[in-house]
């Protein structure tokens, strides 16, 4: 029963995660398109209100006019929209379905004993640290390199620096696919955070600046936009790392920091791109095609190293005599007893699934193959130490009809 149940949190909290993921990545990109697509006002009257720019746009069978103000506006409007809610809705579910989906079961999710053999408590305390600690370590860049002369290229450099050894070390220390999903986690609480410490806080004191008829300190704006912009180029890597536990070559490959890192890269890569593109075609930025080109050419480069590192396979002819003798599944099922009926037996049906009968196994046959022999994630972090000649007579088996008997 707890099994189904943790199978059922996780999916509706997934699929809150997606929705509220959706909203606040989709409102950030907007925005971000927003401030490169905006032109000067050609109106005096709004000139004269204090507007810097302005976009025309057609959506919906409707125009929309949206202006933004070098500072404060002349008066406070009587509804004000706050744009926060879509974050932290995302930071809770995502936080929610890590702890469901790695945290409950750390001794299955969390811990690879070849990598670490620590208690489970102790896998947990420090997979929270990443996240405390690098939003610490982030923070205090920003604070003392982030408004000083080349301010921005210096931040930037040293968080890649911060995020490439928060990488090697949760490669390092955690299961491959906890390591992917933690680095992520690790740089999405910042996003949150920074929304959360500085760009709603700097917004609110704008505003009670406004209504308490003082001079708006421009410094909050600054901050606050300092910490949007991380926010976009901190996206697309950390949809990377929560897309990449689908697909285990990544981060089963023996430098899945290195491919980890590589492709959180090309994301920021893309993502500048994207970012520059609308400001570009008014004139004002560089040409941004090169950093689309970067982006794509590390991942193909990847892609090739990854394809290049793979070992051929025998060919046919070489392999051994008993590679042709078809499996039954009285062969099989003394490996299935031995490294899957822990977790899918009679007193434990992980995922409500159960191999301890032959019926099942036939019925179950395509999973088995898809999970033990192609992409190698089960066992869970090979937890009962699946030998390849083990799911290689899995393989045998499977392709010679999954016999029942």
């Amino acid at each position: 029963m707890e099994s189904y149940l943790l199978d059922w949190a996780n999916l509706l909290l997934r699929w809150v995660h997606v929705i509220t993921a959706i909203a606040w990545v989709g409102s950030s990109f907007y925005f971000v398109f927003l401030d490169s697509s905006l032109t000067p006002p050609v109106d005096e009257d709004l000139k004269r209100q204090g507007v810097s720019g302005e976009l025309w746009a057609v959506h919906g069978g409707g125009f929309y006019h949206p202006v933004k103000f070098a500072g404060a506006p002349p008066q406070l409007p009587k509804h004000l929209h706050w744009f926060f809610w879509e974050s932290y809705s995302t930071w809770i579910s995502g936080f929610a379905l890590f702890t469901v989906s790695y945290l409950w079961s750390a001794s299955t999710y969390l811990i690879d004993k070849s990598r670490m053999d620590w208690a489970p408590a102790t896998a947990v305390v420090v997979a929270l640290a990443f996240l405390a600690v690098f939003w610490l370590l982030y923070d205090a860049i920003c604070r003392v390199f982030g408004q000083r002369k080349n301010g921005d290229a210096i931040v930037g450099a040293l968080v890649f620096v911060l995020v490439c050894a928060a990488s090697w070390l949760a490669c390092h220390w955690f299961a491959g696919r906890a390591a992917f999903l933690l680095v992520g986690a690790m740089i999405a609480t910042s996003m949150s955070a920074n929304v959360f410490f500085w760009i709603i806080p700097g917004q609110r004191k704008v505003i009670a600046q406004m209504k308490a008829g003082q001079p708006v300190d421009p410094v909050h704006g600054k901050r606050g936009k300092q910490r949007s912009v991380h926010n976009t180029y901190f996206t697309l890597p950390v949809l990377f790392c929560m897309l990449s536990n689908h697909y285990s070559f990544t981060w089963s490959h023996p430098q899945n920091w290195l491919i980890l890192i590589l492709m959180m890269f090309a994301g920021a890569s893309i993502r500048q791109f994207f970012v520059m593109r609308h400001g570009w075609k008014l004139g004002r930025n560089a040409h941004p095609l090169p950093y689309a080109l970067v982006g794509c050419a590390v991942i193909v480069g990847t892609i090739a190293g990854l394809r290049l590192a793979q070992a051929p396979a025998a060919p046919v002819s070489q392999a051994s005599p008993a590679a042709a003798v078809p499996v039954g599944y009285a062969q099989l099922q003394p490996v299935l007893a031995q490294r899957c009926y822990m977790c899918h037996g009679e007193q434990v049906q992980m995922k409500n699934l159960r191999l301890d009968s032959a019926e099942s196994v036939a019925q179950h046959a395509q999973a088995i193959y898809q999970q033990a022999v192609v992409q190698k994630l089960m066992p869970m972090n090979n937890a009962t130490g699946m030998t390849d000649a083990e799911r290689d007579l899995v393989r045998r088996w499977f392709e010679g009809g999954a016999p029942a008997r």
